[in-house]
C-alpha cells in the first residue's frame, strides 16, 4: 500500500473547522467522488479509496452533485432494449 503525504496550510485547516484526522477523510472522499465522476475510477475501486462500504460511498455521491447512474443515451437504449 502506498502512502502519499502533503502539506496543508494551518489557516485552511482551520477555516474548514476540521481536525487533522477529519480533514483526511473529507480530502480522501471528495478525491475519489472525483476519480469515480471522471469515470478514471469505479464505484467499489472510489469507495475503497475513501475508506468506506460502497453503499455508504454510492448513497453520499448526491452530497457532492454526482449521480449514481450516469448513462449515455447509448447505454439506455441498449439497456431498455434488453429488459
Amino acid at each position: 500500500m502506498s502512502q502519499i503525504t502533503f502539506t496543508i496550510p494551518d489557516e485552511i485547516r482551520l477555516a474548514l473547522k476540521a481536525t487533522p484526522d477529519d480533514l483526511t477523510s473529507r480530502i480522501r472522499f471528495a478525491a475519489s467522488v472525483k476519480l469515480y465522476e471522471m469515470r478514471q475510477l469505479s464505484s467499489g475501486a472510489a469507495a475503497q479509496l475513501a475508506g468506506v462500504p460502497k453503499p455508504f460511498f454510492l448513497s453520499h455521491l448526491s452530497d457532492y452533485g454526482v449521480t449514481t447512474f450516469d448513462l449515455t443515451e447509448e447505454e439506455l437504449s441498449h439497456d431498455l432494449k434488453r429488459a
